[in-house]
């Protein structure tokens, strides 16, 4: 299984991933259901505001994601944004836990137009800014990145706390960064999409080079950082850079994924270090959970194994 490399493996897997006796096996059965989990803290709010509190628990802090994306009427986009105002509202009810939410524009409305996506972003950030939580503005396929920028930007012009996803495996993001609003929060992730090939970088190791680089350039510029990585070479590569600098941790922290190396996260946190986990709940999972198994072979192969062993 991890013989090739994850730029030839991941187009099969996605395959396998999205092949309806797949999701079925996924989604319709017990265990399937069960290994699924690992990576989707639950299918509702209150399920993930329990995973927030047991992370808090162990001084890891939260990004809660309401998964669901390309909503097919402005209906449904303002069943999400209602979805949105309630984890806030629970953000609210709960001040001891610090918890951050990203939002999905495809899911607010997007596809129809930038402004049809706005209506709805509005209100969002309206109600984080009466917590003071911050929002991410999650980075989908290729198509919706100028679409999620300007989105940024106007969005920025009026709540300074809203942030940005940038995926470094897009060869577009070297520049992109240099078009960001002043002091913009960044979280910076490899990227899990399947882009054509000539839009991105393929190969494992330019990705990881390409993300370091990235790092350290939005450092230089001044942008507050979320470290959105699961590699301990690029982990280590960013404690090096920010330990000698004077307030470097106010401004950068780790990010993992639910369910995702829980032994480095826990260790990370260990050591003092801020760090964050993603944490997405929704009925709406199973294109997530597609991307999880797809971007490293292990997580298929973890997939596969714990189904056996659930009978």
């Amino acid at each position: 299984m991890t013989g090739l490399p994850t730029s030839v493996l991941r187009p099969s897997l996605l395959k396998v991933a999205g092949h309806p006796w797949f999701r079925r096996l996924a989604t319709q059965t017990t265990p399937g259901r069960a290994v699924a989990l690992r990576f989707v803290a639950g299918e509702t709010l209150e399920e993930a505001m329990t995973v927030a509190r047991d992370l808090d628990r162990g001084r890891v802090t939260a990004m809660l994601d309401h998964l669901g994306e390309n909503v097919a009427t402005l209906i449904q986009a303002d069943t999400a944004r209602d979805d949105y105002l309630s984890a806030l509202a629970a953000i609210g009810r709960a001040p001891m836990l610090d918890c951050a939410v990203s939002i999905k524009l495809t899911q607010l409305g997007l596809d129809a137009s930038v402004d049809d996506c706005l209506t709805r972003v509005w209100p969002v950030l309206e109600a984080a800014a009466e917590t003071s939580t911050v929002v991410m503005i999650d980075m989908e396929s290729h198509p919706y990145v100028d679409g999620t920028l300007e989105v940024l930007r106007r969005a920025c012009d009026r709540f300074p706390k809203t942030g940005i996803c940038l995926q470094a495996y897009l060869k577009r993001t070297a520049q992109d960064i240099f078009d960001l609003p002043p002091g913009v929060r960044v979280r910076l992730v490899k990227g899990a999409y399947l882009e054509p090939p000539d839009l991105v970088y393929t190969a494992k190791d330019e990705v990881n080079r390409r993300w370091a680089e990235l790092f350290t350039t939005l450092l230089a510029r001044g942008h507050p950082i979320d470290a959105a990585t699961h590699d301990p070479r690029l982990v280590e590569g960013v404690r090096r850079m920010v330990d000698p600098l004077e307030a470097g941790w106010s401004r950068v922290e780790f990010q993992m994924l639910y369910g995702v190396r829980r032994d480095l996260q826990a260790q990370l946190a260990r050591q003092g270090y801020p760090i964050r986990v993603y944490v997405p709940y929704g009925t709406e999972w199973y294109p997530y959970l597609t991307r999880r198994l797809a971007e490293r072979p292990a997580n298929m192969w973890f997939f596969f194994s714990n189904l056996v062993r659930r009978g």
